[in-house]
C-alpha cells in the first residue's frame, strides 16, 4: 500500500495540492485524471520520491518495492537493452554484480563463500535465474523483437526506447507501479498487450493516461484531481464520468429546492413579520432560513474545445483511386504494391505496427512525397487537408497564432480567424503569442484549427491525438464522428478508431495490406486473431519439424 498524507505543494503563490489524503491499496489499478496542468505527473513524482512536497509525506508498506516509468529516454544509451530492462529491479542487479565480483576473486575465502551463498539464496528468491527470460518476454510482448535484445540502447529509435523503459518499469513484479502516459508512442498491438498485463497484475498500479479506452479496460478506481484536491471514485473512467455528472446534477437539483424554500420563507417573513399574531411563526421561519445553506458547486476546471469540420463542398462518388503504390525508405520497402479505392462514405483507419509505412502513405497522398512506383488520383469534387505527425516545420517562424492561421483562410478577416482559434481555447491575448513558443498540445490545437478553417471534404490525419489532453481528445472524437466527408487516419486511441472508422486497412510488415469493411473491434476479433493463430501454428509446426 502507498498513501499520501496531508500532501501540500505550492509553486509560488499557487497551491497545486492542498492537504491531500489518499490511499492506494493492493490489487487495484487507479487512473489519475484531471485537467491539463492539474498536476497529474507532479503527483506521481511526489509518490515516487522524485519531488518533495511543501508539506506532508508519502508512506509505503515496509518491504514493498516501487517502480516507475522513466521519462529520460537517453539515460540508458550506453547499456544493452536486456540489461536496461533488468535495471528495473535495482536490488537484483546489485546482487548479480556482487556475485560476479566475489566469484572473480583469485583468493576466494571461506567468508566469500558464506556471502556468496547468502546472495545465491536471495537471488533465487527473486527469481533471478529467470530474470533474463522474463525481461525478454516483456520486450517481445511490447513488440521489441529478439534481434534488438542485445543491441545498445542508443542504437534504438525513439519508439523502441519507450517500450524498453516501459518493460523496465514492469520488470520483476513490483509491489507498486507508477506509470505516466505509458501508451504514448505505443502501437495499438502493444497497448492491447499492456492492457492484458495490467488486468492480470495483482499489485498496486497508479496510471496517468489520456487514452479513455485504456483507462476503462484497466482501472478499478479513478482518482480525480480538481481544485488542489483528489477525489476517489470506484469504477473505471466511464463510471467516474457518469458518477461525477450525476453528483453535479443532484447538487444542482438540491440547490434548486433549497432556493425555492428560501424564497418561500422570505416571502412569509416579509408578509407576517409585522403581524403580532404571526410573529412567532415569522421568527421560527427566520431561524429555519438561517440553517439553509446552498452547496458550493464550483465549475469544472476542465475545458473542452469545440471541433467541427464543415466541408465547403459536397463530395461526389469518385473520391480516391490508389494503384500499385510502392515506396522504399532507407533500403526498406515500406509500401509494396498498395491499391485501394475510396467511396464518399468511407472513414478509414490505417492500423499496423509500422508507423513509417502509414506516415509514408499519407505523405504521398497529401502530395508531400513521390512514390517509387504506382499512382493515385483524387476525384474532381474533393479537397484535402493534411494533419502530419511531425508538425515542427509549420511553426518554425515568427508569426503570431492569428497571422499563422490567417494564411490558410480564404477569408482574411481577423474576427473570422479568431473565431476558429476561440473554438480551440485560444482566447484574447493568446492570439498574439508567437507560434514558435507554443507547447506540443497548443501546436496540435492550431493544426486542428487549420483543418477546420480549410473547409476540406477529405481529411488525412496522422496520429492527431499526440500531445492532446483528455478533453481535447474527446472533442476531436466527437468532431470526427460528425464529419460528413471522407477520413483517412491513424490513431493510437482505440476509442477514436472504434467509434469513427467504418473500414480498416492494416499495412503489414513488408508493405502489404489487408482491407476490410468493418469496425475495429470486429476486425480484432476476427482477422487479426485468425492471423495470430495461423502464425503461432506455423511456428509450432516449424519447431516440430526441426
Amino acid at each position: 500500500m502507498i498513501s499520501a498524507n496531508n500532501i501540500t505543494l505550492r509553486i509560488g503563490k499557487k497551491a497545486l495540492f492542498e492537504d491531500v489524503n489518499i490511499k492506494f491499496t493492493e490489487g487495484n489499478c487507479y487512473g489519475l485524471i484531471g485537467a491539463n496542468g492539474a498536476g497529474k505527473s507532479t503527483f506521481l513524482k511526489i509518490l515516487s520520491g522524485q519531488l518533495e512536497p511543501s508539506k506532508g509525506d508519502v508512506t509505503i508498506t515496509p518491504g514493498q518495492r516501487l517502480s516507475f516509468l522513466q521519462q529520460d529516454h537517453f539515460k540508458y544509451d550506453d547499456y544493452v537493452v536486456l540489461d536496461t530492462v533488468m535495471m528495473g529491479n535495482p536490488r537484483l542487479v546489485e546482487i548479480m554484480k556482487e556475485k560476479d565480483a566475489i566469484y572473480a576473486k583469485p583468493d576466494f575465502s571461506e567468508e566469500d563463500g558464506i556471502r556468496a551463498a547468502d546472495l545465491e539464496a536471495e537471488f533465487a528468491n527473486m527469481n533471478g535465474w529467470e530474470a533474463e527470460s522474463d525481461a525478454a518476454t516483456l520486450l517481445n510482448g511490447l513488440g521489441v523483437g529478439p534481434e534488438l535484445h542485445y543491441s545498445v540502447m542508443k542504437d534504438l529509435n525513439g519508439n523502441e526506447k519507450v517500450k524498453v523503459l516501459l518493460a523496465q518499469a514492469l520488470f520483476g513484479n513490483p509491489d507498486i507501479l507508477l506509470l505516466d502516459e505509458p501508451t504514448n508512442h505505443l502501437d495499438l498491438d502493444a497497448i492491447a498487450w499492456l492492457e492484458e498485463f495490467l488486468i492480470n497484475f495483482d499489485n498496486t498500479v497508479i496510471v496517468v493516461s489520456h487514452d479513455r479506452y485504456f483507462l476503462n479496460k484497466v482501472c478499478t478506481h479513478i482518482a480525480d484531481i480538481e481544485y488542489a484536491k483528489i477525489q476517489l471514485y470506484a469504477g473505471n473512467y466511464d463510471f467516474w464520468y457518469e458518477s461525477s455528472q450525476l453528483m453535479n446534477k443532484q447538487m444542482k437539483e438540491a440547490n434548486k429546492k433549497k432556493e425555492e424554500k428560501i424564497k418561500e420563507l422570505q416571502e412569509f417573513i416579509q408578509r407576517f413579520s409585522a403581524n403580532a399574531s404571526k410573529s412567532k411563526q415569522a421568527t421560527s421561519r427566520k431561524r429555519a432560513l438561517e440553517k439553509i445553506q446552498l452547496d458550493e458547486i464550483k465549475p469544472s476546471s476542465r475545458k473542452y474545445p469545440y471541433i467541427d469540420f464543415r466541408p465547403e463542398r459536397e463530395i461526389g462518388n469518385e473520391v480516391l483511386v490508389v494503384e500499385n503504390l510502392s515506396k522504399t525508405i532507407d533500403g526498406v520497402k515500406v509500401l509494396d504494391n498498395i491499391s485501394f479505392i475510396l467511396g464518399h462514405n468511407d472513414k478509414v483507419a490505417f492500423v499496423g505496427s509500422d508507423e513509417i509505412a502509414k506516415t509514408t502513405l499519407f505523405q504521398i497522398l497529401a502530395g508531400e512525397m513521390e512514390p517509387d512506383e504506382g499512382h493515385y488520383k483524387w476525384g474532381v469534387t474533393t479537397s484535402q487537408s493534411y494533419f502530419p505527425k511531425d508538425n515542427s516545420h509549420e511553426f518554425d517562424n515568427d508569426d503570431t497564432i492569428v497571422e499563422w492561421l490567417t494564411q490558410y483562410s480564404e477569408i482574411k478577416d481577423v474576427t473570422y480567424v479568431r473565431g476558429f482559434l476561440g473554438r480551440m481555447l485560444f482566447a484574447g491575448e493568446d492570439g498574439v503569442k508567437k507560434v514558435k513558443v507554443l507547447s506540443g498540445g497548443e501546436k496540435v490545437r492550431c493544426m486542428l484549427s487549420k483543418l477546420m478553417i480549410s473547409g476540406a471534404n477529405c481529411l488525412i490525419l496522422d496520429e492527431p491525438t499526440d500531445h492532446l489532453d483528455m478533453e481535447a481528445i474527446t472533442a476531436l472524437n466527437n468532431g470526427l464522428i460528425k464529419f460528413p466527408g471522407v477520413l483517412l487516419f491513424s490513431s493510437r486511441d482505440h476509442q477514436i478508431v472504434q467509434t469513427t472508422a467504418n473500414r480498416i486497412i492494416e499495412i503489414l510488415p513488408g508493405g502489404r495490406m489487408i482491407d476490410k469493411i468493418t469496425t475495429y473491434d470486429e476486425y480484432l476479433a476476427s482477422d487479426e486473431m485468425a492471423r495470430k493463430r495461423t502464425t503461432y501454428t506455423a511456428s509450432v509446426d516449424e519447431e516440430e519439424e526441426n
